[in-house]
């Protein structure tokens, strides 16, 4: 909890025992990258060598007939172990607490988090703790958050026990309740004996550097008993990517509608991949919220009973009538359309159970083109009818555009038209590579509400139909998937079919490489035309990686505004683009980049000059790796002249 002291505000972790505060413990290292921002509200406590007096507030002080108590950085003894505190992001930092703390002789740790989902990081978190207690020894209680953040965030849970580098207890990772406790028995003894067990442990921690504790007279541990069961090391549980596509954005999604106040979702249902998924994702969530209530959630029911209008105590027991109540999809098509994509919306929505709607935009659009051509005295024409690319690319944006506002329009009335209360949310269908190439059109269907896939990769959202056919029952999405994506908005014609890798100018895949680069690993044209010379150098030449370099930074510069206004999106990749919490950057660039192009130029030169010399004489000069700092690195064993 936040706590004033003084002047500064802490981000604090309270300790109680039998209805007392036993400790304050302020954070020393907070979470300012990323997602977060803590430094924003608090600042981080420094005074690590000392723990002070705390004046608790004056009702706190009534109720608990307590005024004073210890605040700082310290652990809590007890009369037959150690208990201390490690909040959240300190787990993560290259000097984290539990170090010194277990030198000290703390046991048991205890890791109030906030950790938020992203697609295949659990490993990451889990091995944290499992390397916290593996090397010295300990029981690691780690519980985290599970849910919607109120904004782009889930937290998922799996709060865990792990007791000398293995998991003895593990939650769930993604669930629909709104309090899990995990549980688990285990034996003090073992930390005790696998520390005596390490000499190295034994000589650091006897020259230790001294942390401040607070006496608690109680024993916390029970005595031998054959009657208690203790905690087995278990197998640990991952989801696959796919599940967790399905089951993280489908309990963000039933958290931000039963919170919101809104009656359902509408969702701009094309037959394409994208929008597809959005689709299976809503019905997923149907699924869990009807298990949910066949286990007996009451608090699950009682939501959806109320967001689904149900009446006499009536509650979901099929999730494709629940669909039917909570979820619109509507298809909006133009001249531009094609009978499969339109059919494939509608097979997919009676799969799902959703209120499906057939919606034909020509009427619009051709009203719009008659109201410019009376204001101007032109009608513009597509290229493939003899257009230029201004008139295509204005012709396309129309229809887009015009998708949006219907959308927005269906779900404010289509309610009223059905007699029921309340809104329906807009469901955007934009993914993460399309964001960062720029691939949309600003204030097109991917503008609505909030967008359950705006950070997962094209990629792992095809892998995730083919899985979804089969395990969520919507078999269509096998089709979905296997059809080229396309935008349909230019006409189609015997001899040209618009395609979307085609309109881009490069594939998914390679955008995904692009992303990763350009925000993991945090390079620019330069070194990312480097990287790309090591990774696709044996089957593209340097020439032809700069050319692809440069059309993604050009069409990246130009399309960063679009970020601005990008759709709340839940986050699940760690290069997603978004401005307003991930990623901050500009959003003005010089497109042209002068500089760092005209320096791609003058390696391509080198490298082509290089390898001319080294046709012409046979040798490589005695160079191991290219420019930038790079080099060869190599470790070795028996021959001592061996090394780097």
């Amino acid at each position: 909890m936040p706590i004033i002291r003084g002047s500064e505000r802490y981000n604090c972790q309270v300790l109680c025992f039998n209805r007392k505060i036993v400790m304050i413990r302020p954070k020393m290292w907070l979470a300012n990258d990323g997602n977060y921002r803590e430094l924003r509200w608090f600042t981080t406590w420094k005074q690590k060598d000392q723990l002070v007096e705390f004046q608790l507030p004056p009702e706190i002080s009534e109720a608990l007939s307590q005024n004073l108590v210890p605040f700082g950085y310290g652990y809590i003894q007890f009369l037959d172990t150690a208990v201390a505190a490690e909040i959240c992001e300190e787990l993560f930092t290259p000097n984290p607490p539990h170090t010194e703390l277990a030198l000290n002789g703390v046991e048991v740790f205890l890791n109030a988090s906030g950790s938020h989902h992203q697609l295949r990081k659990l490993d990451l978190r889990l091995r944290a703790f499992i390397s916290a207690t593996y090397t010295r020894g300990g029981v690691y209680m780690y519980s985290n958050h599970q849910g919607c953040d109120g904004a782009r965030l889930y937290y998922d849970g799996c709060s865990c026990v792990v007791v000398n580098g293995e998991v003895v207890a593990q939650g769930s990772q993604f669930s629909l309740k709104d309090v899990e406790v995990v549980v688990a028995q285990v034996d003090l003894d073992a930390v005790a004996s696998l520390r005596g067990s390490i000499s190295s442990f034994q000589e650091q921690a006897s020259c230790k550097t001294k942390v401040s504790s607070v006496t608690v007279p109680y024993n916390i541990c029970k005595p031998f008993n054959l009657k208690m069961l203790l905690s087995s090391p278990q197998k640990i549980m991952y989801h696959s990517p796919e599940e967790e596509i399905a089951f993280g954005p489908g309990c963000w999604l039933w958290d931000y509608l039963r919170r919101s106040g809104a009656s359902g979702f509408l969702l701009p249902l094309s037959g394409g991949a994208d929008s597809s998924c959005v689709a299976a994702i809503v019905g997923c969530m149907c699924q869990l919220v009807v298990k949910e209530i066949a286990n007996g959630d009451e608090q699950v029911k009682a939501d959806a009973m109320r967001i689904g209008n149900y009446t006499d105590g009536k509650f979901p027991t099929d999730s494709k009538e629940f669909a039917k109540r909570i979820f619109y999809t509507v298809y909006m098509g133009s001249e531009n359309s094609s009978e499969a994509t339109k059919t494939r919306a509608k097979v997919l929505a009676d799969e799902i159970g959703s209120w499906h709607l057939d919606v034909c935009i020509d009427g619009v659009v051709s009203s719009l083109l008659s109201l410019f051509q009376t204001v101007t005295g032109k009608r513009p024409r597509y290229k493939v009818d003899g257009g230029s690319n201004v008139e295509n690319l204005g012709l396309q944006n129309i229809q887009a555009r015009i998708r949006m506002v219907l959308a927005f329009m269906l779900a404010s009335l289509l309610p009223w038209v059905h007699n029921k209360k309340g809104f329906y949310l807009v469901l955007g269908s934009s993914n993460v590579d399309e964001a960062l190439r720029g691939y949309l059109t600003k204030y097109d269907c991917s503008a609505s509400d909030i967008n359950p896939i705006g950070s997962i990769s094209k990629q792992d959202l095809r892998t995730f139909l083919r899985w979804a056919a089969n395990h969520l029952g919507y078999s269509s999405l096998a089709e979905i998937e296997a059809a080229p994506p396309t935008a349909e908005l230019e006409p189609i014609r015997s001899n040209y079919s618009q395609l979307d890798e085609v309109d881009m100018g490069m594939t998914y895949e390679e955008l995904s490489v692009y992303g990763r680069l350009r925000k993991i690993f945090r390079c620019g044209p330069v070194s990312m035309f480097k990287n790309l010379c090591y990774k696709w150098g044996a089957t593209l030449t340097p020439s032809e990686v700069a050319d692809k370099v440069k059309h993604f930074f050009k069409y990246y510069s130009i399309n960063r505004h679009k970020m601005t206004v990008l759709t709340p999106s839940y986050h699940a990749e760690s290069y997603s683009p978004e401005d307003n919490r991930f990623d901050l950057r500009q959003f003005l660039y010089n497109a042209r980049w002068p500089y760092q192009f005209r320096k791609m130029d003058e390696l391509v030169q080198e490298m082509n000059g290089d390898r001319v010399a080294f046709k012409e004489t046979g040798e490589d000069g005695g160079t191991a790796a290219g420019g930038g700092g790079m080099g060869v690195v190599a470790a070795a064993s028996g021959n001592p002249k061996a090394g780097f």
